[in-house]
């Protein structure tokens, strides 16, 4: 795991990296980057009966651990006719179904981490500060391919160190912190599908609208 507290010239270096991957970035997979958060805005509004916000809450909650292709399939599921959520870990289930029942889903998420960074994102794909430091997310900006491996995001400084290192990335660049993060998440995966990083995928767009 990387260090809590590092040195500016750390940063520093992450800082480039992420900016790095973004320069490295077809026009093909600019496009997807920056379609990703609308296209899934879109889908929260879509499965919520227009309430974008619990759509997203619910996508959120159902994240952890699944793929994007299922997380969706979930989420349709627990806001279709009988607003229940299934096929998940009770905790996770817990939390769909009190955001279905009418709770704003910020007070029911965990806000400082990346589930309450990934709802936030989806409800407001202009939200200023939100970031979701996934594992892929984590990998570009220090500069590895963790793979299996520990990267310790549940610590709260932990992720907050890559965080602002793609705030300040996005700053120069002059975007927004999630298109920076979408577009690198791209460009990443891309680059590791198929390996035993990453499965190979559809694209995330097309399954988005799926």
């Amino acid at each position: 795991m990387i260090p809590v507290d590092v040195l500016e010239e750390t940063k520093e270096q992450y800082v480039q990296n992420i900016v790095a991957v973004w320069q490295s970035a077809t026009p093909e997979q600019m496009f997807r980057g920056r379609a990703w958060y609308r296209t899934a805005h879109d889908l929260a509004k879509t499965i919520a009966g227009g309430n974008a916000r619990t759509g997203a809450g619910v996508i959120a909650a159902l994240s952890a651990n699944k793929s994007w292709s299922e997380n969706c399939r979930l989420a349709r599921v627990a806001c279709g006719t009988t607003g229940l959520a299934s096929g998940h870990f009770p905790d996770a289930l817990r939390k769909a179904t009190t955001i279905l029942a009418g709770t704003d889903p910020q007070d029911v998420l965990p806000m400082e981490r990346k589930t309450g960074h990934f709802f936030r994102c989806i409800a407001d794909p202009d939200d200023p500060e939100a970031i979701v430091v996934d594992r892929h997310a984590h990998d570009v900006a220090v500069g590895q391919t963790y793979g299996n491996r520990e990267r310790g995001l549940s610590a709260a400084r932990r992720y907050e160190l890559p965080a602002r290192c793609y705030r300040e990335a996005a700053e120069r660049l002059g975007e927004l912190p999630s298109t920076v993060q979408a577009v690198t998440w791209v460009v990443h995966t891309d680059r590791v599908a198929g390996t035993g990083t990453r499965a190979p995928r559809p694209s995330e767009v097309m399954a988005l609208a799926a």
